[in-house]
């Protein structure tokens, strides 16, 4: 299911259900959905299988993490973005299925002009070309791809299967790579603050419209349910720091009032952090 989520100065949100999608009422300028790609499976080849918990069993797949992957599409009052493109995995008609989630939408992914990469892991940036004809092009042919240049070269000089730089190179061939290095502004309404904790050049992006403001966290902040346990897990580069990290920014989120962007979350992907008692809360 995508989630059509708009957020405005009014803070009453009036949900309603229209042909599978949740969606609302209030017009603004920010209007945030969810692009789901699917639920996976993944060893320690790193390689993504599709899992349908209707079909298949866990216990068929051992030593698997099982990830859900949901992009988001952002439209502002003059930029159309994507956060993280995914695995980049096609449907069975043959068509990328973020494409399919854009337009099911109503908007058109050429007129896409942003896309804010977390990190490079190929279940986050797998997507950032696609074949066409037997040839690889940009998912987005009109869209900058921000990356953190540390990022980049990482990806280029160390030999890991998260890592696939056969697609990166096609977008410096495209020069629609813009790189960024640190914690700055991208524009007026754009942020980015490294973080490391993942992996080492690990970034993250406040989207503000008027006093809202949307957080997406990436693999920092993947899954709501994190905010509830404290984990070191051992897929992160820094697994303290990651912990640390996600702390540190759901006190910022619950105390701020964020919209957070939960790209692995197996239900909310998008939802508000509540922090009393010194334990944090889910809000829907």
């Amino acid at each position: 299911m995508r989630i059509v989520w708009f957020i405005g100065l009014n803070p009453m949100l009036s949900l309603y259900f229209n042909a599978g999608i949740i969606t609302n009422k209030i017009i603004s300028p920010l209007k945030i959905i969810t692009l789901h790609e699917g639920s996976y499976s993944v060893d320690i080849s790193k390689k993504f299988i599709p899992f349908n918990p209707a079909v298949h069993q866990a216990k068929d797949r051992p030593a698997s993490l099982f990830i859900h992957v949901q992009p988001f599409l952002i439209k502002t009052a003059d930029q159309l973005m994507v956060l993280d493109v995914g695995l980049g995995y096609k449907d069975d008609e043959g068509e990328l299925i973020i494409h399919k989630n854009i337009r099911d939408v109503g908007f058109d992914p050429r007129d896409v002009n942003l896309v804010l990469m977390s990190h490079l892991h190929f279940d986050h940036a797998g997507g950032v070309v696609f074949e066409r004809d037997g040839q690889l092009e940009p998912t987005f042919p009109n869209a900058d791809y921000v990356i953190q240049r540390g990022e980049w070269e990482t990806a280029f000089s160390r030999s890991s299967a998260s890592y696939k730089t056969a697609l990166f190179d096609v977008l410096q061939r495209h020069n629609c790579v813009h790189f960024v290095e640190g914690s700055g502004c991208l524009n007026q309404h754009i942020s980015y603050e490294l973080t490391g904790g993942h992996c080492e050049f690990h970034q993250v992006f406040l989207i503000q419209d008027g006093n809202e403001i949307a957080f997406f966290g990436g693999d920092i902040l993947p899954e709501p349910e994190q905010l509830l346990r404290k984990l070191i897990a051992k897929y992160d580069f820094d697994g303290r720091k990651a912990m640390e990290l996600r702390e540190a920014y759901g006190k910022r989120a619950a105390a701020s009032g964020w919209t957070c962007l939960f790209y692995h979350a197996k239900s909310n992907a998008i939802g508000k952090v509540g922090f009393e008692g010194n334990a944090f809360q889910i809000l829907s």
